[in-house]
């Protein structure tokens, strides 16, 4: 299997245009976006395990009585919050993104498609659903950024990127899904 990204397109061609001869099976160009992205997914995963952690961990001591709980931290807090919020409107925003009303945007969040395929007595429910999971999906970047050493806030517009990625790769078929480039599509098989 032979994986080439970015600047690995350039190696390769000079390896070839050297005169390479062989087949290159099991080449791998990893470039620094793969990097970063495995970084940012990790961080993101150890934030919902953390939120698994939180929910079902009870401090009992040596004489079965419970004990008070550590403060959690703001920070933590925060994105628990947001994770639990965003867990509890998911089958609400499921069936809008499966009507096609809601779509995944390009840069990490959620849009509204077709404000006239909402009932006017739900429209207040639809704006408050995607500002809330919008504004869920953003601590949850924001604390990405905050807990992972390499990176900073300069890097949200890459993090929003990598996080649209992860969400257009998890949509189901059916779901509308934007490209990097702007593009609206149906998710196909």
């Amino acid at each position: 299997m032979m994986k080439v990204r970015g600047a690995g397109v350039v190696t390769l061609s000079l390896m070839l245009s050297m005169g390479c001869e062989g087949p290159l099976v099991g080449v791998t160009v990893v470039d620094e976006r793969t990097a970063l992205e495995n970084q940012v997914l990790g961080t993101y995963q150890e934030l919902n395990q953390e939120v698994l952690l939180v929910a079902s961990v009870r401090y009992i001591d040596p004489k079965g009585k419970l004990k008070k709980s550590p403060e959690i931290p703001a920070g933590k807090k925060q994105v628990i919050r947001a994770l639990q919020r965003s867990s509890f409107n998911k089958d609400d925003l499921d069936s809008w993104k499966q009507q096609g009303v809601l779509g995944e945007n390009n840069e990490g969040g959620l849009t509204l498609l077709d404000r006239k395929r909402v009932a006017p007595a739900q429209v207040a429910f639809v704006d408050n659903l995607i500002a809330e999971e919008n504004a869920d999906r953003a601590v949850v970047m924001a604390r990405v950024i905050e807990t992972n050493e390499k990176l900073s806030e300069k890097d949200l517009p890459r993090v929003k990127k990598m996080f649209a990625a992860l969400n257009r790769d998890k949509a189901p078929v059916g779901h509308m899904i934007q490209f990097d480039d702007g593009t609206w599509v149906k998710k196909g098989q």
